[in-house]
């Protein structure tokens, strides 16, 4: 197995021995039921050293939850990074958080935000990953007995120290596999996280704007915020509806 999918092995066994408490009803690990998914993206796109890796929170119940691609929107995962593959299902589903794969009609915004991006930057997935690569902090998805998504920050302080603590290992690893100049925390919280993980490592840390619809500023133009926030860490990116990288 590649080492970088044997860290992500490992951290999915971990996790699986973590219990979570009230308010968390349900918790759907990607790595564990997506596997072959996960493992194509990493393996087709995530072997080489990479220049930037973006790294998000959590997965999204319409994103990594249906595809095990980070922020994967099904018809972006499906149609342009050309993943397809069979999708299990979690040990305990909740009713309103069905796992259907790609068959899922529902978009996951963020994720058409991000791939969408790139896909309109870059042209051809090669050329994005030839230089980025997107990951997830937390492979783990919670959901409430109402179905409501838990992100990792709204778990309890315990609970959060011991996945914390594994997932820093893991996203460590995973950068020393990489060696990227940058790290770019999406979001407050995972930007957090990444400076704490890679603290000593040589790696810079920084953030863009989480492209959440609960973002007001994300609705405003995600996009061109997230592009001034990149070039301002340093990161080239080429001209609009061009092929070639450019500096």
């Amino acid at each position: 197995m590649d080492a970088s999918l044997s860290i992500y092995k490992e951290l999915s066994r971990a996790l699986a021995r973590l219990k979570f408490a009230e308010p968390v009803d349900c918790v759907y690990d990607p790595l564990d039921y997506a596997w072959p998914a996960f493992a194509q993206y990493v393996e087709r796109y995530g072997r080489s050293p990479k220049e930037v890796v973006l790294v998000g929170m959590n997965p999204g119940p319409f994103g990594m939850v249906q595809t095990g691609v980070p922020f994967g929107e099904v018809s972006l995962v499906r149609d342009w990074l050309k993943i397809d593959a069979p999708i299990g299902r979690p040990a305990r589903c909740h009713p309103k958080r069905p796992v259907l794969g790609f068959e899922c009609a529902r978009s996951e915004v963020s994720g058409a935000r991000l791939w969408g991006w790139a896909k309109a930057r870059f042209r051809e997935p090669e050329i994005f990953f030839e230089r980025f690569f997107i990951a997830q902090y937390c492979p783990l998805a919670f959901m409430g007995e109402s179905g409501v998504n838990i992100t990792p920050d709204k778990l309890a302080p315990e609970e959060r120290a011991r996945l914390e603590a594994l997932c820093d290992g893991a996203l460590s690893r995973f950068a020393r596999r990489l060696a990227p100049k940058l790290v770019v925390g999406i979001g407050a919280y995972a930007a957090k996280r990444c400076a704490l993980a890679l603290a000593g490592s040589g790696i810079s840390v920084g953030q863009v704007l989480h492209p959440s619809p609960a973002s007001p500023a994300a609705n405003r133009g995600w996009s061109d915020a997230a592009e001034a926030q990149l070039r301002a860490l340093g990161v080239a990116l080429p001209p609009q509806n061009h092929h070639v990288l450019g500096p």
